[in-house]
């Protein structure tokens, strides 16, 4: 039941973005009055396990899709997922998510498998709206609607999830910073985990971007930590659309020891009526 619910708000997301861009497309010599300004920028949360604060343009739906292949993590030798995310803020306050693994390919002691992970549902708020030094300062929450059968990685997979969220610019670069409160569960035994992050990006050239950033999780069902470091490159194609790449590297045993992903972040060009 919670899983054809968990799909049926996937699936509703995403015909109500199709729709959308349909009911908008008009002859290009007569722009709807809707479509993207050169203002509606899209703002990728991928690749870094940091989410921005600050929110995508509002009325546009911004879908975060990409690939992941990881070696040598607690549960598995090896697995190949793909991971998609969609957005939409509501205003300039609020944002809603689903985020979804809809396929993972997984080795572990008993043979390859295949399966999906969960599906989660959140919503974002700003706390505190800034501007160059001065911070954006937002709140989240997250609660799985779907547990998929896919091994989790190394941080595992939550059942409730509450996150700060703090992003700045300073002298050319640009912070996010995230500080994690979840639940997770095994069986009837729940834990609390707590994770911190740090992603710093800077502008390479022209469209390229560089991230760099540092995490760490606790792991309670362990007893252990995850850390890790990440690298990425993206480009920045258009306004609405940037393409991504990278590694993640674990420093701890219990770390999964090597990720690499690709992937891109999409606004959907057209604006939602919202009245």
């Amino acid at each position: 039941m919670i899983r054809g619910f968990s799909f049926l708000l996937l699936a509703l997301f995403l015909a109500a973005a199709l729709v959308a861009a349909a009911q908008q497309q008009e002859p290009s010599n007569n722009p709807p009055a809707n479509a993207a300004p050169d203002d509606a920028v899209a703002n990728p949360a991928r690749p870094t396990v940091s989410t921005p604060a600050t929110l995508t343009p509002v009325g546009y739906f911004q879908f975060e899709t990409g690939v992941l292949a990881a070696w040598n993590s607690p549960d598995v030798s090896s697995q190949q997922n793909l991971n998609e995310v969609i957005k939409f803020s509501v205003s300039r306050w609020i944002e809603l998510l689903v985020a979804a693994e809809p396929y993972a390919h997984s080795h572990a002691s008993d043979g390859p498998t295949n399966g999906s992970g969960d599906v989660d549902l959140g919503i974002q708020g700003i706390i505190h709206h800034g501007e160059g030094v001065n911070p954006t300062v937002a709140m989240s929450y997250f609660g799985r609607v779907y547990s998929g059968d896919a091994p989790d990685l190394d941080i595992g997979s939550f059942r409730n999830s509450a996150i700060l969220l703090v992003s700045a610019d300073v002298k050319g670069f640009h912070y996010d910073t995230n500080y994690l409160f979840n639940e997770v569960v095994d069986g009837a035994v729940r834990r609390a985990q707590f994770g911190q992050t740090l992603s710093v990006s800077h502008s390479l050239y022209k469209k390229l971007g560089i991230s760099g950033e540092i995490w760490h999780f606790t792991q309670p069902f362990l007893r252990s930590n995850t850390v890790g470091t990440l690298w990425a490159l993206n480009c920045n194609m258009r306004k609405n659309l940037v393409l991504d790449g990278g590694f993640n590297r674990g420093l701890t045993s219990t770390s999964t020891r090597w990720e690499v992903f690709a992937g891109f972040t999409y606004l959907l060009p057209h604006k939602v009526r919202l009245h």
